[in-house]
């Protein structure tokens, strides 16, 4: 066993950590937390702290921490099999049943889902999919694809063109030229405080029309968003959004991708965002809850309409020429047929539901009144706690203050992991699908305490 002074002196010296302020680390400032185990909705680290993870690692351990039966489901596959491609018609029991325990799953009008590893690769499947579509049909201009801001979609060079946070462009030449992006859905944060929810939906819908027409509908393909907004500050979308959304994308013959990598398997209450909402996705991108990150492992669902068109093309032109070398991966299936499993044997779907309800309610009695808080908002395990300087105005803290990150720093002195959300300060809530109603208090109880010690009590 290292001592913790020599692994911490390797990891600052040897580990290239993402999203992390890289001189800072290196120069022994700023976090360090090394993490050696897990139960439930608790870590621990080695120092022996044990932490109520309030974000479920990063929205993906859904069914919590140390689930023996998806680490035996992993031991067996890895002894049995350990990997094997997925190219040219091969594949693998674990992979199979996965499949069709997704499809299983899935909302309507879906054909057929292709195994990647990370929500960031099934993103870029997704538009190589879009633009072969386009290309088959003889629409090679129709190729541009829209996102919305605050989106997250992830941070390759398409994904993080089409995710809409500052930061994962800044100094990146990002977005690239054919990802445009169209307004957020962010009800909070409208210009015209005068506006109902419907209002503002409809107005986001117009402001989608204006760009189609500005860039031409016969050059855009697709339209991504996440049913709710999640790194972009937990959102749930305003009534009637997705309904006006939808409109507007039929009449000029453009694709829906529904990311689903946060919502996806459960977190809302239901088994997936696009049935929450009412949304009739094109294409549909998983990965977090899919294997609760015991392995990594992502999904991109095809839709019939798009399946069609794939199969025509491989008709006329043969092979279809996309792959990864860990495409539908054993081990990843089978941590992701034994986690399906748990999700339904353990009823969390439900409890997703029931539990965030009960969060989401708890927060608001607790904050929801105090000056400094504009909005208490969420969707089932899904909860988010905006910190402004003037309420009645909406007025916010300047950046540099850095009010959230005090926050959910006074949070983690209380045993409790929250998430300082970027470009605003707004706490976040993903905790495993597995909470309980006391431990929902406890997030509740250390969020005003920390509101409290950083703002004062109101």
């Amino acid at each position: 066993m290292l001592s913790n002074d020599e692994l911490a002196k390797w990891d600052r010296e040897s580990f290239f950590h993402p999203s992390t302020h890289l001189g800072q680390f290196a120069r022994g400032e700023g976090t360090q937390r090394i993490v050696t185990g897990g139960e439930g909705c608790h870590i621990t680290d080695r120092d022996g702290n044990r932490l109520l993870d309030g974000f479920a690692g990063l929205y993906c351990v859904n069914v919590g921490y140390g689930r023996a039966e998806i680490a035996e489901a992993i031991a067996t596959q890895a002894r049995e099999l350990a990997y094997y491609h997925a190219y040219a018609g091969s594949g693998s029991e674990a992979s199979i049943t996965l499949a069709k325990m997704v499809m299983d799953r899935a909302p309507e009008g879906m054909a057929r889902v292709y195994f990647g590893l990370s929500g960031s690769d099934a993103n870029e499947t997704n538009v190589k999919l879009v633009w072969y579509y386009n290309n088959i049909r003889g629409l090679p201009q129709k190729k541009k694809i829209i996102s919305r801001w605050r989106g997250y979609h992830g941070s390759g060079l398409m994904t993080g063109s089409l995710t809409g946070l500052e930061l994962f462009h800044r100094k990146f030449d990002l977005p690239l030229a054919q990802v445009i992006h169209t307004e957020a859905p962010y009800y909070f944060r409208r210009k015209d405080a005068g506006m109902t929810e419907e209002q503002f939906s409809a107005h986001c819908a117009e402001e989608l029309e204006k760009l189609i027409a500005a860039e031409g509908a016969d050059s855009i393909a697709a339209f991504i968003g996440e049913p709710v907004l999640g790194t972009g500050g937990i959102v749930p979308p305003p009534k009637g959004y997705w309904e006006a959304i939808q409109k507007v994308l039929a009449r000029h013959d453009i694709l829906l991708i529904a990311d689903e990598v946060v919502t996806g398997f459960g977190r809302l209450g239901s088994m997936f965002g696009s049935d929450h909402y009412g949304l009739k996705p094109d294409l549909i991108t998983c990965a977090k809850g899919l294997t609760s990150a015991y392995a990594p492992l992502s999904a991109t669902i095809v839709g019939n309409r798009i399946w069609e068109v794939l199969m025509q093309g491989t008709d006329e032109n043969g092979v279809f020429g996309h792959g990864w070398t860990y495409s539908a991966h054993p081990i990843g299936a089978a941590a992701g047929v034994a986690n399906l499993k748990l999700i339904d044997d353990l009823g969390l779907v439900g409890n997703a539901g029931s539990v965030g309800a009960y969060l989401n309610e708890r927060m608001r009695a607790a904050l929801g009144d105090h000056p400094n808080v504009g909005e208490v908002r969420g969707e089932g395990m899904l909860c988010a706690v905006e910190l402004v300087k003037d309420r009645e105005g909406r007025a916010f803290f300047d950046a540099g203050e850095g009010i959230g990150g005090k926050v959910a720093a006074a949070m983690l002195r209380r045993g409790v992991i929250a998430r300082a959300m970027p470009q605003g300060d707004i706490i976040g809530f993903a905790p495993p699908l597995c909470l309980t109603p006391g431990e929902a208090d406890t997030i509740v109880a250390a969020t005003t305490e920390a509101v409290g010690e950083v703002l004062g009590t109101g």
